[in-house]
């Protein structure tokens, strides 16, 4: 029976794009076994002193019986590391997962002109990609979709509009350039669905939680989840959206790219659920950036699902997760 017995806190600003904050959990039990974990850019401040706590000496047989802890995404995440290495356990394999690869995609911002945006996409599908998700916003949209079309024509495509859209005309018009998914068009519920009713490719809602899917789902808001883990307070709550998804009929993208690589390798596993069925946004940043070996990310665009190792598959490097903290304390 796990029993946490010491709780350390690791804050790093990670070394690449708008550089983000990174908070690394490491547990350890009376028997000296360790879990890790993630949350990328937390919004709780320094809820995880208050929270974390509550972790210690605390007896229980599998990691669901936590609950949410209030700001403790990542001590959540290491329990269910911790569980799986003491149990033998993939962390895959412990949430119901059952493929042992993953389709990728790589997602693509804006680019200052059609022809550099062509030639990202090449060298991506040269890679071995066979899918990617273009970034969209009002004035870049049909003209980007349409050049990497022409070029791809058998490519498959989603494009993400980062609730920056108002006018459904405008992202009805990308459904004629054969794109799978429409992520994020809007910031309401009904419009989204309002989409939906007009488009034949999937648009695809984000939520924050169970409650919030619910209500997706209830107003016929789109026909896809684009799932990520670390917005929802524990993996318990993660799987039940994954289920309540696929108890709708919705197609699930699983992302969540960001991080030292803890966070991500979670994410991979989460993906190997059955339900999550449109490719997986996994592979960025740079794996030179992460703290895990091996590095979380795809090869030919396909990702691994680590299932000869326990919980979350990966080696922490503790030395460099120490030469990057810019703050540690214990709990």
């Amino acid at each position: 029976m796990p029993r946490v017995r010491e709780l350390e806190v690791f804050r790093l600003t990670l070394p690449y794009g708008r550089r983000p904050e990174s908070v690394l959990v490491k547990v350890t039990d009376y028997g000296g076994m360790v879990g890790w974990g993630e949350v990328v850019e937390p919004h709780h401040g320094h809820a995880l002193e208050q929270s974390l706590p509550a972790l210690i000496g605390v007896d229980w047989e599998h990691p669901s019986e936590l609950g949410e802890i209030p700001g403790g995404t990542a001590g959540d995440m290491a329990c269910w590391d911790l569980w799986g290495r003491m149990t033998g356990v993939p962390l895959s394999h412990a949430l119901g997962g059952s493929r042992t690869s993953l389709i990728a995609t790589v997602r693509l911002s804006a680019d200052r002109s059609l022809e550099s945006m062509v030639a990202r996409v090449n060298r991506h599908v040269c890679a071995g990609y066979a899918h990617v998700t273009i970034d969209v916003h009002p004035g870049w949209d049909v003209e980007p979709l349409r050049a990497v079309r022409a070029a791809y024509p058998g490519l498959a495509i989603a494009v993400d509009g980062h609730r920056g859209y108002t006018d459904i005309a405008q992202l009805e018009a990308l459904d004629s350039y054969d794109v799978v998914a429409i992520e994020r068009p809007f910031k309401d519920l009904l419009t989204s669905a309002d989409l939906q009713d007009r488009v034949s490719a999937a648009v695809a809602v984000e939520v924050d939680s169970v409650a919030e899917l619910d209500e997706a789902v209830a107003v016929h808001a789109g026909s896809a989840l684009l799932l990520r883990p670390a917005r929802f307070g524990s993996l318990g709550a993660v799987r039940l959206a994954h289920d309540r998804a696929v108890e709708a009929g919705w197609d699930i993208v699983c992302a969540g790219g960001l991080g030292a690589g803890l966070a991500r390798a979670a994410t991979v596993a989460v993906a190997s659920l059955p339900g999550c069925t449109l490719p997986s946004d996994v592979a960025e940043p740079p794996q030179s950036a992460q703290v895990v070996v091996p590095p979380v990310g795809a090869s030919g665009g396909v990702v691994a699902v680590p299932l000869t190792q326990p919980g979350l598959g990966h080696t922490v490097d503790e030395a460099r997760v120490r030469r990057l903290a810019r703050e540690s304390f214990h709990v």
